[in-house]
């Protein structure tokens, strides 16, 4: 059977999945076996969802979720709760920050992200 063809957020949303997915496991200090073995994701499955190639279904995202104690929505957007305009754009810039990297991969000290953050705010006000 022939997927569906993913529109350029769902595109945008395997990059994002898979960016906080690499930060999760690398804060638990676990590795992908583990997941596959308690959760029973297949590990080919779970290796699409790591690398950016696969969208989770939403069972899975809410397997995932239960192993890393987290909510939905911060593994997987698209189960994001709806808030206010103030409150989106400041999660926006969080999930941004999330799938930033240093130039050399790693995830962001929270120095950086705050110094990040706080030019994205000062842009944001500038912009309106």
């Amino acid at each position: 059977m022939a997927r569906t063809e993913l529109t350029p957020q769902d595109i945008e949303y395997k990059k994002i999945i898979s960016s906080k997915l690499q930060s999760l496991l690398q804060k638990s200090g676990k590795k992908q076996i583990d997941i596959t073995r308690q959760v029973n994701i297949p590990a080919s499955t779970l290796t699409g969802y790591f690398k950016g190639t696969r969208l989770p279904s939403p069972e899975n995202v809410e397997k995932l979720a239960k192993f890393f104690n987290v909510e939905n929505y911060e593994i997987d957007p698209r189960f994001k709760p709806a808030t206010n305009d103030e409150e989106n754009k400041s999660a926006e810039i969080e999930d941004m920050l999330d799938s930033a990297m240093t130039f050399d991969g790693k995830p962001l000290s929270n120095n950086d992200r705050n110094v990040i953050r706080g030019m994205i705010e000062a842009y944001l006000k500038n912009k309106e």
